[in-house]
């Protein structure tokens, strides 16, 4: 039996070549599982990078080269402005500023400038949540009315652009929308009556458009809007009462309009409020005395409408105006005095009214210039003549 341990140790090799091998091979299959996972992690769905390339053929952007990197299948790791959600690949953000300090503008010493349309193709992202296409200047077109069936958006930003058409009736479909930029663009139409069923809304901005009709009524529901940016439109009717409901509300721009009516009375409750425009106008009455004594209000521009009776003699210590501008309308009486013991009053502009008597000594008269009182009926005092 001398040969049993040759034999032995001969089946003991070829096992453990039998065992090197089939570890390299499971190690060689691991690899190459690992490369063909990397080689496809920045992969979107093919249905999402249909609908982006769509989406970039609408659109023409002839100077900054920003689609040159949409191209291959790599649109949810290379594709500039483009992001995805890491775990289903799927596309959840597009955002194209035109005015950026990406390296990009810096690099070509220019903003951006983009013509064209959205493409209704857009609306197959269906977990999208943030669009940004903005200050590109040359896009025109409508805004999809498909949007609206996106659930999931909470970002759209159109502002700077040249699009046109309405709001989509039923934007307030989208009832995540936290912020909704249309901004300096050519849209018409009405503000949607379903536009306040977006409760977490927190930015509207619709200023410098074509949009017509009334603010709607019920305004007020948006409880969770901190910015309301609708100066610089067509809009007509008053001011809605509900507006002063609104207890996160910050920054009010209504200028530049037909707005006509009073202003609402409790409008200087509200309790965050610190920028209302009203300027240019058709807004009539007398101006609230909750106005001139909120301590929070630092920017009232109530100046080129159609206010009468005096200005309310109520300011205090409290009171902190960056600008305070009442020019322009049909106020009488005299210059509070009050006016003496406010914290800080920056900007004042009183002209153009029908005011009378000696304006008061001390700050913050004593740093104004003429142009703050004249074409009034019969102030005087430092700076105009003496009394």
């Amino acid at each position: 039996m001398p040969a049993m341990p040759d034999l032995t140790h001969s089946l003991q090799h070829c096992n453990l070549q039998a065992n090197i091998y089939t570890t390299i091979m499971l190690l060689f299959r691991i690899l190459l599982v690992g490369f063909f996972l990397l080689a496809s992690v920045d992969a979107c769905s093919p249905s999402d990078r249909a609908a982006l390339l769509a989406f970039k053929a609408g659109l023409q952007e002839p100077y900054l080269g920003i689609f040159n990197s949409w191209t291959g299948n790599s649109c949810c790791g290379g594709w500039y402005g483009v992001s995805c959600e890491p775990e289903t690949l799927k596309v959840t953000d597009i955002t194209l500023r035109g005015e950026s300090e990406d390296p990009i503008f810096e690099k070509a010493g220019r903003t951006g400038y983009m013509t064209g349309s959205i493409s209704p193709e857009i609306c197959k992202l269906d977990s999208l949540t943030i669009l940004v296409v903005a200050d590109w200047k040359g896009i025109s077109g409508e805004i999809p009315k498909c949007l609206t069936k996106l659930s999931n958006l909470r970002v759209i930003d159109l502002v700077g652009n040249k699009i046109s058409g309405e709001i989509p009736s039923d934007i307030g479909n989208l009832n995540r929308l936290t912020l909704l930029n249309l901004g300096e663009n050519a849209i018409s139409g009405s503000i949607p009556a379903s536009i306040v069923n977006i409760g977490s809304l927190t930015q509207l901005d619709l200023r410098n458009n074509r949009i017509t009709g009334e603010i709607p009524s019920d305004f007020g529901k948006l409880q969770m809007l901190s910015r309301a940016l609708l100066g610089r439109n067509e809009l007509t009717g008053s001011i809605p009462n509900s507006i002063t409901k609104m207890s996160r509300l910050a920054d009010l721009d209504l200028s530049m309009n037909g707005i006509s009516g009073l202003i609402p009375p409790n409008i200087g409750k509200m309790p965050v409020l610190s920028t209302l425009n009203l300027d240019s106008n058709r807004i009539s009455g007398q101006i609230p005395p909750t106005l001139m004594s909120n301590g929070g209000l630092g920017i009232l521009n109530l100046s080129r409408n159609s206010l009468e009776g005096q200005i309310p003699d109520v300011f205090g210590k409290d009171s902190y105006f960056m600008a305070l501008d009442l020019s322009f309308n049909a106020l009488k009486g005299p210059i509070p005095n009050s006016l003496l013991s406010a914290k800080y009053v920056g900007h004042l502009d009183l002209s153009h009214n029908h005011l009378c008597g000696s304006i008061p000594i001390g700050s913050p008269f004593d740093h104004l210039e003429a142009s703050s009182f004249t074409n009034n009926d019969c102030l005087c005092g430092n700076p105009l003549r003496t009394c």
